[in-house]
């Protein structure tokens, strides 16, 4: 008779439980968390896109101003700009296109009126491309650069973020998704130690985001191409008057 202990039929539970996970998680997940980590050495962690001119003039005090802040930020600004953008890569890789990738890096530069964010996505931009090649080699991230070292492309993050996702095979809204969290997960550790608020508060605000994010994906999967740039005039003011500010954490 063959018998089975109860310690050889819990570990071989526990085997056949972790064999089923082992392949669940789709390949472009693990490729999307590096890339989205608020530690990758892009130096996003340097700016606030106009936060802190808010912060100078009183307009953001705590959790609850800094939050209504950020929202208009995501649903206003980054979909409609880095959203739609990581959406128009994704088509123009569907038609083998790169030289409409390049264009749309170039229309993204001329669209960013705040000259602090022009530099700011310049500079994430390209290192982000330069992070990217290491996480996905086989991908156009090595194009992109050489096209940034030329001069006909300035750099942006959303490109080279799309680039990536594309490579790995990820969906444009999964894309979207993770990057647009990137950058409330980076701001809001900004707002933690600008304000200051606590990283509990942080992680509330983080998580009052989440339906704000799927929104500004299922946005910025219909929007059209003439969409592309539209932005509240105030965040864009507001990110205008940081350069002239007395005193500064950030460099945006």
């Amino acid at each position: 008779m063959n018998t089975v202990s109860v310690g050889e039929s819990a570990g071989r539970d526990v085997q056949e439980r972790c064999s089923i996970g082992a392949g669940a998680s789709p390949g472009y997940l693990l490729p999307l968390l590096q890339l989205s980590d608020s530690a990758l050495p892009t130096g996003a962690f340097s700016h606030s896109f106009g936060m802190e001119s808010y912060l100078a003039d009183g307009t953001i005090t705590d959790e609850a101003t800094f939050a209504a802040w950020l929202r208009a930020y995501v649903s206003r600004q980054l979909a409609y700009t880095d959203g739609l953008a990581i959406r128009m890569v994704f088509d123009a890789l569907h038609l083998g296109d790169l030289d409409a990738v390049w264009n749309l890096d170039r229309l993204l530069a001329a669209l960013t009126l705040p000259e602090q964010v022009r530099t700011a996505a310049a500079t994430i931009g390209r290192r982000t491309a330069e992070v990217g090649t290491v996480v996905a080699p086989e991908s156009f991230l090595g194009d992109y650069l050489a096209e940034l070292d030329a001069g006909r492309c300035h750099g942006h993050p959303a490109v080279a973020f799309a680039l990536l996702a594309h490579a790995v095979d990820a969906p444009p809204a999964a894309a979207i998704e993770a990057h647009l969290f990137a950058a409330v997960t980076s701001l809001t550790q900004n707002a933690v130690r600008a304000i200051p608020i606590g990283q509990t508060a942080g992680q509330r605000v983080q998580r009052s985001l989440h339906d704000v994010v799927a929104d500004a994906v299922a946005t910025a999967m219909t929007l059209t191409d003439e969409d592309l740039g539209a932005a509240s005039p105030g965040l864009e003011i507001a990110q205008m008057r940081h350069r002239r500010q007395r005193a500064r954490m950030f460099m945006s």
